[in-house]
Order: C-alpha cells, then sequence, then structure tokens
C-alpha cells in the first residue's frame, strides 16, 4: 500500500500527526486517544498497514 493512501485514509478518519521521529511519524486518534508509529517509506506492507489501522482504532481500507 502506497503510504499516500495511508496518509488519506487516516486522516479521512480523523487522526493526526502528533510530531515527526527519525524514522517514523507519530499518529494520535483523538477521539481514543490512541497513538501509532507508521514509518516513513512508499510502500507499507499490507499486514502493517492493518495493524496501524487497528491501533488508531481506524477501519481498514477493505471494510468501508
Amino acid at each position: 500500500m502506497k503510504w499516500s493512501t495511508l496518509l488519506r485514509h487516516r486522516r479521512a478518519h480523523g487522526c493526526y500527526l502528533k510530531r515527526e521521529g527519525r524514522a517514523h511519524s507519530l499518529w494520535c486518534n483523538p477521539t481514543t486517544g490512541a497513538v501509532e508509529a507508521v514509518p516513513r517509506h512508499v510502500e507499507i506492507p499490507n499486514r502493517l498497514a492493518s495493524k496501524i489501522f487497528n491501533g488508531l482504532s481506524v477501519p481498514d481500507l477493505g471494510e468501508r
């Protein structure tokens, strides 16, 4: 999955960028308070994308 697709999906569900790290970005879901580290790679494996969505309490792209 492309990083930009992951970004649009998180933002569409209300998540915001908390801070930038060296190799990861920390994203927060304000409704649940969940924080998840997201690597800044061009391609994110689908299993990792699912883990990120679960950690942020955001539905997976296939569950829309």
